[in-house]
């Protein structure tokens, strides 16, 4: 950047940094998506062409972004969480931000013909996404916030399917249909739509049900037992060079999360299973 008299109007920017050896999970929602769904015309209660166009664009994020570890998606949102430790940007939190809601609605927009090839996008209702950055201690918050968006998936989407059945399938108002539901809880609503329309809400396709999660297939025994044993020994060496050491092996585990394959799943996050092992795709 050029030298002016006018450079001190710098000293105003303030950047907020995030704080190191932490989980940095970075939210995305789209932006006034109700309005641009219906504008689109997009299928009730789900529409397979969005959720996977969605899908894809968090894929493209998770190939251009190697910090990334894995993400999961559900409705208009995706979560993204970065390894404790990452660098990018010296965890300044506006710039990451920004990156990811940029990146995201790019790939967004890019990706859309191949998904909706017969509905060209309107320039006065383009989609946009915002995001926020949260920070989590261990990997036990990260795991219950991945189970917090899912459990959130399967209320919302138990609850859009019975409404939409209701209207599409029963003839309500919408209205009628959102007074009919008030204050029934999942059985309810999963009796409701088996007594009535003959619905299992269990064969329901998966990916509705349970949101999609990605992950970085690199293979187990990584990153997790070999950060602990460079903890171990930390007063053993010298602290420069196990800082060099761990920096080389960030370096390499960035490397091999750039090559890893990365994988789409539609299985519960909930439960113990999905997380017993871990360590292959987060550390």
């Amino acid at each position: 950047m050029a030298k002016s008299r006018f450079e001190y109007v710098r000293t105003y920017e303030q950047d907020a940094i995030l704080l190191p050896n932490t989980y940095i999970v970075i939210r995305l929602d789209g932006r006034g998506f109700h309005r641009f769904s219906a504008h689109y015309n997009f299928q009730k209660p789900n529409d397979k062409r969005a959720l996977c166009l969605m899908n894809a664009a968090a894929k493209q994020v998770m190939q251009q972004i190697p910090d990334v570890a894995g993400a999961y998606g559900q409705s208009d949102e995706f979560s993204f969480v970065l390894s404790r430790e990452c660098k990018m940007f010296d965890r300044r939190e506006a710039k990451l931000v920004s990156t990811f809601a940029s990146t995201f609605t790019a790939q967004y927009l890019f990706l859309w013909p191949e998904y909706f090839p017969d509905t060209p996008l309107d320039g006065n209702m383009l989609p946009s996404f915002d995001g926020r950055a949260v920070l989590y201690p261990s990997l036990r918050e990260v795991r219950d916030y991945f189970s917090w968006r899912q459990a959130d998936c399967h209320i919302n989407n138990l609850y859009n399917t019975s409404f939409w059945t209701l209207v599409l399938g029963g003839g309500l108002s919408e209205q009628d249909a959102e007074q009919a539901l008030m204050g029934t809880n999942s059985g309810e609503k999963n009796e409701l739509l088996f007594s009535r329309f003959g619905i299992n809400y269990n064969n329901e396709e998966i990916m509705y049900r349970k949101g999609t999660m990605l992950i970085r297939d690199v293979g187990t025994g990584g990153s997790g037992s070999a950060s602990a044993s460079a903890s171990e020994s930390t007063e053993s060496i010298d602290v420069r060079e196990w800082h060099e050491k761990s920096k080389r092996q960030i370096e390499r585990e960035k490397t091999k999360r750039r090559k890893a394959e990365i994988v789409e799943l539609h299985v519960d996050i909930i439960g113990n299973e999905f997380w017993t092992d871990a360590g292959r795709w987060i550390s």
